[in-house]
This record gives structure tokens, C-alpha cells and sequence, in this order.
């Protein structure tokens, strides 16, 4: 075999083999012949998977079309909804948060008109200022009255800051515009301070329940799909072109451009500067989320939910845990009035089940088969979610999901 098989073909090694054969010639010609016959440096392309099941397509068609079924599914509920609210007088929000903005002598995307050659002189490089900060700009947007409400803070985006800017609509806008409001539904992102995962967002939001008298229903979009907010090319479209090309040299000055704002269609934007910090890092216990007044609806109840108003304020202190009542016996789940059955009913069904699902497997920390059975009947008749059966067995909500597993429901709903 040739030893050029075995080495780097670059330009110099092709020229130095032609060489030996007789052929002067440069490694810069050697390129240009290369080139001339199609040739061109190229990295391995990853291409090959072996073998292929045959439904391999027809698999990814069905997983995006279910897809694209639940996607189209929550936006027609959403609307629904958003029409039976309009319909009955009741307030409709949009909800989002802008990217954070640099306040400072910074660079705007965007140009605006200024005399020939003389641009506004800004920072070459975009380090935040440590005595501005940033902005971050909140946004509700009313679809009904077309208005919208702005509040700027200079400290981070969480779910308390969004929950307080959604306050100072309320009070600042909204309950003028809607005296004999009842109820409120919100649309907003599936992420963010304002996700559907986010349990201090739904804490926060049966706070303001509280503190309103208001029913708050909340519609998230469905996950990648943040673009289709109405927020986002109804309200902060025509601020961004508001502000185009205009250094946000300040906060003060981002809220009065934002309040400038203004369309053909008759939009109207109030703004306001909020000063309270917001820490990061806030944990909420399975506790205090069982203890909430919420309430999931039937269709994808992840996505769709309402915090009622409580009949006192809610304070996070008020929902922390409570030390046990000395008289309290776990045993008392196991009375009739909530199993259906006598506790010897109860005891032999645990054992005629015990075989086939006393499986013993990873963490959290399982619970007695004896509970598994027991937090599944209350699952089943009593219909109780995750967190207030955590909180009964002294486990965590992930701890009662993983116990109460398929298999043991599927036997006892059999029994």
C-alpha cells in the first residue's frame, strides 16, 4: 500500500509526493487544482444511524401531531375563555415580561431623526452601569379596553415582582375600569416568574386573591409558543418603536417613553417605577402548596387553574407548616367515611395486594405498602392531589407520585 493512505493529505504533503514522482509543483497549485475538480476541506458529517425500524417517520408524524393537537387544544380553550370573560364584563390580561434592559449611555437599536452627522455618542462597550443597573419593564396589557400598565423595576424578574405588578394594575387601573369585577383571568407564558411550574407565582397570586375578593383564573400558553402572546405585538411592539434608536439613559426615562406610547388604534400605556427589591432563591414548601386555594380545571389542569379568594389575608407565615396536634393519629385515615370500606376490608385488600405491588425501588424514601394502598384509595374516592397526601403521610409531593405508582392503582381500581 501507498504510505500517502496513511498520513494528513493537506495541499503540502499532496505537493511533497508529487514532487518525489517527478512533478514540481507548488502546495498553493495543488489547492487550486483540488478546487478546480470539486474538492473542498470537509469535517465528517454524522449521517449514519444503522439500521432504522420501519415506523421510525411514521412515529415522529404521530408525536407531532399529538403535539400540535394539545398545542391547538389549549388555544381554544384559552379563547374560550377569554370570551366568556369579555362576555360576562369580567377582565381580561395579558401578561408578560420584557428582556431586561441596559439603563445607561448604552447603544438602542433603532435609528431616529437627528441632524446630518451628528448621532447620539454612546458607550463603546456594554457593561452594565452598577449604579443603574438594568431594567426590567412588566407588562399587562387589558384586551378588552386595549390599555396597557408598565411597571419598571431595577431589581430582578421573580414571581413576586409579577405578582405586584399585576397589584398595581388592579388598583391603579383595573378596578376603576371594572367596579363589579368578581373574577380575573390572566394569560401568560408557560415560563418565566410567570410559569406554570413556578410555585411562588401561584402562592403570590392567592395573596392578591385575598387581598382583591377576586376569583383569579389563570391560561398559560402552551410551552414555545410565547410569540403568539397578544402582549407581544399588541403593547410592547409599539413601545420598543417608541423608544428606537433613543439612548434609555435612565429609569425615569424609560418610564416616560414607555407612557408616551401611543397608536392609531387608540392603545394608552400607564407606567410606573417600582423601587422594592425582590430576592431570588425563595423555596416554597409542599405544605404551604397543599394549603392553597387552588383549583384545576378539568382540560390539561397543569396549564389552566383558579386561586379563590381566601375569607382572611394569606400571608406565606400563614401557611407554614403548624406544629402537630398531639392528639392527631395517622390511623385516622384509614375510617370508613373516607376509604368506603371497614379497616378490614381495608387490611385485606393491602394483603391480597401486597404480592404483585409491594415493588421495592430507588428514591425519595417509600412508603409502608400498607400507606401506598391507603394514599390511593384517598386518591381514587376522595379525589385528593399530590400535596395534601404528602403532607398527611409526612413525605414529599414527589414521594407520594412515585409511591402511588400505576400498578397500584390499576389494583385497586380492580378490587
Amino acid at each position: 500500500m501507498s504510505p500517502l493512505r496513511w498520513t494528513v493529505k493537506s495541499t503540502r504533503t499532496l505537493a511533497a509526493e508529487l514532487a518525489r514522482a517527478g512533478h514540481r509543483i507548488s502546495a498553493d497549485t495543488v489547492g487550486d487544482l483540488l478546487r478546480e475538480e470539486g474538492f473542498s476541506l470537509q469535517a465528517n458529517a454524522k449521517t449514519l444511524e444503522g439500521s432504522q425500524h420501519p415506523d421510525r417517520d411514521a412515529q415522529f408524524r404521530y408525536l407531532n401531531e399529538q403535539a400540535r393537537n394539545y398545542r391547538d387544544a389549549q388555544f381554544r380553550y384559552l379563547n374560550e375563555q377569554a370570551r366568556n370573560y369579555r362576555d360576562a364584563g369580567q377582565p381580561v390580561t395579558s401578561v408578560d415580561t420584557k428582556k431586561k434592559e441596559l439603563v445607561g449611555d448604552f447603544k438602542n437599536s433603532g435609528r431616529q431623526w437627528r441632524p446630518a452627522g451628528e448621532p447620539v455618542p454612546v458607550s463603546v462597550h456594554d457593561f452594565a452601569d452598577p449604579q443603574l443597573g438594568k431594567a426590567v419593564p412588566y407588562r399587562i396589557y387589558d384586551l378588552t379596553a386595549n390599555t396597557g400598565w408598565v411597571n419598571v423595576g431595577p431589581d430582578h424578574d421573580t414571581a413576586a415582582f409579577a405578582v405586584e405588578s399585576i397589584r398595581r394594575w388592579w388598583h391603579g387601573q383595573g378596578q376603576a375600569a371594572y367596579p363589579r369585577a368578581t373574577r380575573l383571568l390572566i394569560t401568560a407564558d408557560a415560563g418565566g416568574s410567570n410559569g406554570y411550574r413556578t410555585r411562588s407565582w401561584k402562592l403570590e397570586l392567592a395573596q392578591l386573591a385575598a387581598e382583591t375578593g377576586l376569583t383569579i383564573t389563570v391560561c398559560h400558553l402552551p410551552p414555545n409558543t410565547s410569540k403568539w402572546n397578544k402582549i407581544e405585538h399588541r403593547l410592547f411592539s409599539h413601545i420598543t418603536m417608541n423608544w428606537s434608536g433613543r439612548p434609555l439613559t435612565s429609569h425615569e426615562v424609560i418610564v416616560q417613553l414607555i407612557a408616551a406610547t401611543t397608536t392609531r388604534t387608540g392603545l394608552r400605556v400607564r407606567a410606573e417605577l417600582d423601587t422594592n427589591t425582590y430576592p431570588t432563591g425563595v423555596r416554597i414548601k409542599d405544605a404551604e402548596m397543599a394549603a392553597l386555594p387552588l383549583t384545576r380545571h378539568a382540560f390539561q389542569g397543569a396549564w389552566n387553574y383558579a386561586l379563590r379568594p381566601h375569607p382572611s389575608p394569606v400571608t406565606p407565615a400563614a401557611w407554614a407548616p403548624q406544629t402537630p396536634d398531639p392528639e392527631w393519629d395517622q390511623a385516622l385515615l384509614s375510617d370508613p367515611s373516607l376509604t368506603g370500606m371497614t379497616r378490614q376490608q381495608l387490611n385485606d385488600l393491602t394483603e391480597t395486594l401486597a404480592p404483585d405491588g409491594d415493588i421495592r425501588r430507588g428514591r425519595p424514601p417509600r412508603l409502608a405498602f400498607a400507606d401506598q394502598v391507603l394514599a390511593t384509595v384517598l386518591h381514587m374516592r376522595a379525589a385528593l392531589a399530590a400535596e395534601p397526601l404528602a403532607v398527611l403521610f409526612g413525605t414529599s409531593r414527589v414521594g407520594v407520585q412515585v409511591n402511588v405508582h400505576h400498578r397500584v392503582r390499576m389494583n385497586v381500581h380492580r378490587f
